[in-house]
Formats: structure tokens, sequence, C-alpha cells
């Protein structure tokens, strides 16, 4: 049996594999509300054969927007339109949803990648962006304002008020975004964090912001949905934030309930310097869980079937997530089942599609005509 195509059980929410689609910005939202293009976008990949779905950094507040075509949930239309795609994706697939609840920070007020992915002047039509600490992101942009009291409490009252529109539009599970250099994880890093007060200096007192967004939202969101984040494993920068310091955080992240660990790396240093290459942060998915005993998730340039069957099969990480791979191959988890001998969903308008040698592929089906 593949243990790729093995079930694993989160709180109250079964999923039948062990593939996930990572969430993906698709910069083609408007003043954060999801458009037709999230419509065909989330309803093709729920169909991909992965066991969960989750829907790309979905930002708190509109200055929290990493561009101004990123998702949002701060407003009732963003409601309504993501219910509305919601309510399609369940009448074709079983696929559970998830939503990566987010808030850029400094990176924040950004062009979007094909406009060149810099910050936006405000002159240009940008925003003032928000952080732990007055520093800019790169030498020469303009430097975000260091948050006070009354900000840190704006934006953790954002990410509450966000997971509960997630809940009412029937959200499966949240998972916070605190990697990639993001807000979470500025207050979590030490080149991007120097305050003086209870949120700055000491390991302890980075964790604080991050760890009350997450006592907050898996306050607000239903005990039986599983919550879990993503995770810079590393900075790639010497004196950065490290694995040493991650393994700390998700040990605390565990006598609070968190469900799992996405284990990325990067993201807040134009100075880092990573080793790409197939699994590259498959290490850090692996020490977490071995470590901390926190179900992880493996996501980095994984893309071949035999490689994340052995992922999981090893014990190294309990699930597996891709995102440009499924761009590439939008029914990569058909054809990774096929290749290791699993079995997934697929609509009876698309049961004629497997092979002549696969036909356990999609279960006991049924076809006739006359």
């Amino acid at each position: 049996m593949s243990a790729l195509f093995s079930p694993i059980k989160l709180r109250g929410l079964t999923l039948k594999n062990r593939v996930v689609v990572s969430p993906m910005c698709q910069y083609s939202a408007e003043d954060g509300v999801p458009t037709d293009w999230h419509f065909t976008h989330i309803n093709n990949l729920s169909l991909s054969g992965a066991a969960m779905f989750c829907i790309e950094a979905t930002h708190v507040e509109a200055i929290g927007r990493i561009t101004p075509g990123c998702l949002g949930l701060y407003s009732d239309a963003a409601e309504a339109a993501l219910k509305q795609i919601l309510a399609s994706v369940r009448k074709h697939s079983s696929t559970a949803v998830a939503m990566q609840l987010a808030h850029a920070g400094r990176k924040a007020s950004s062009a979007r990648p094909w406009d060149g992915g810099q910050l936006i002047p405000v002159s240009d039509g940008g925003w003032q962006t928000v952080a732990p600490s007055a520093l800019p992101h790169k030498e020469g942009e303009a430097a975000p304002l260091a948050l006070d009291a009354a900000g840190l409490t704006r934006i953790r009252e954002a990410f509450v008020e966000a997971a509960k529109r997630a809940e009412r539009i029937g959200i499966d599970a949240i998972e916070l975004h605190g990697a990639h250099g993001y807000l979470m994880h500025q207050f979590l890093s030490p080149i991007s964090n120097r305050r003086t007060d209870e949120y700055g200096g000491s390991l302890q007192n980075r964790l604080r912001f991050p760890l009350e967004v997450y006592d907050a939202v898996r306050a607000a969101f239903p005990h039986d949905k599983p919550i879990g984040m993503r995770v810079s494993s590393t900075d790639w920068v010497e004196g950065g934030w490290d694995l040493a310091q991650t393994l700390e955080f998700a040990s605390v992240l565990k006598a609070r309930g968190i469900d799992w660990i996405d284990a990325s790396s990067g993201g807040v240093s134009p100075l880092q310097k990573i080793p790409l290459g197939p699994g590259y942060q498959v290490q850090f998915a692996d020490a977490i869980r071995r470590e901390t005993g926190l179900p992880t998730i493996a996501v980095g340039m994984i893309s071949d079937a035999k490689h994340a069957e052995e992922i999981v099969a090893s014990g190294k990480a309990d699930m597996i997530a891709l995102g440009r791979g499924m761009l590439y191959d939008p029914r990569w988890g058909w054809h990774a089942a096929a290749e290791l001998g699993g079995e997934v969903e697929a609509p009876p308008q698309y049961w004629r599609s497997q092979p002549s040698t696969q036909k356990a592929l999609f279960g006991k089906t049924t076809f006739g005509a006359r």
C-alpha cells in the first residue's frame, strides 16, 4: 500500500491521502475580492487528486496584502465571493479546503511579480507598510512604520475576524503564514525584529506576537477543525532565524495544540543564500517531526511521485505540499496514484479517462451506454 495515499487524521478532519495543494498567490483579486480567475483556479485544482487544497495567502487587512492583486478576507464582498466559489467546489469534489491567513508586513505594497515585484511607493499608488521595526526589507526602500500596541491589537483582531469569516464560508482548516519574510516571520527573525519592548530581543519575546495570533485564532475557530502554521525553518543568513529556534517555536506551538507545521524557509532577507535542489527543505520537516512529534508538511521542489512516496514512507514528513508542480500538472494526484498503486476520487464525468491498465484508480466505478 502506498504511504502517500494512506489517510491521516487532523482533529476532526480525515484526509484520504497525504497530498496537499500548496497555497499559491494568484495576484488576481480586486481589492482583496476573488475574481473569475480564482473560481477557475480553485475549482480546477480541487480535482487534482490531493486530499487538501489550501487557498492562497489570504490577507487579514488591506495594507497587509503583498500586492494590490492579492486575496483578502477583510470585507463582506470577499466573503460572499469566496462562499460562492466554495459552494461550487463542494458540488464536484470532496477535497478538504484550507485557507492560509496572512499579513505581509513590510513586504506589502509590492508590484505583481510579472510587473517586477518591487515596492510600490505611496506616490505611485502603494501604501505605508508596517512591521515590528522601522527597517526596510531592502536597502534604499522606504521604511515601514514600527507597530505600536494599538497596531498589534488591530492585526490580532483582524486575524480573528478573518478566521470567523473562514468558518462562515465552510473552510475546513486554517494555515497561519509565519514564513517567507511576512509579518509573523518578521517578528520571529532577529534580522527584521529590533524591538526593545516585550516583543523583541530574546527568543521568548520574538515568539510572543505570533503566539498571540495563533492563540486568538485557535480560540475563534471551531475546536474540531485543525490549524497549522507555515514557518521558514531558516533565514539562510548568518545571525538570522534558524532551525534551532524553529524547533523551540514548534515545541511551544505543540503545547498550545497546533496540528501541523508546514516547513519552508527563507524570505526575510535579500542576503539569503539558498542551496536549491529537489526536496531541499525536507530536512526541516524531518527535524521538526523527529524532535517535536508534530505532523509536518514537506514542501519545495518535490515533483516526482516516487520521491514524495519515499519522504512519507521513511517518516521524514507526514504530508507533501506541491505548488508549481500542481500548476504544471493539475492532475498530479491522479498520475501519482496510478504510478504508486493508490486510489483517488474523480467526478463521474471524468471516469472514462482512467487508463485501461488502471481500472481501480478511481475506486469502484461503472459506466454504461447503449
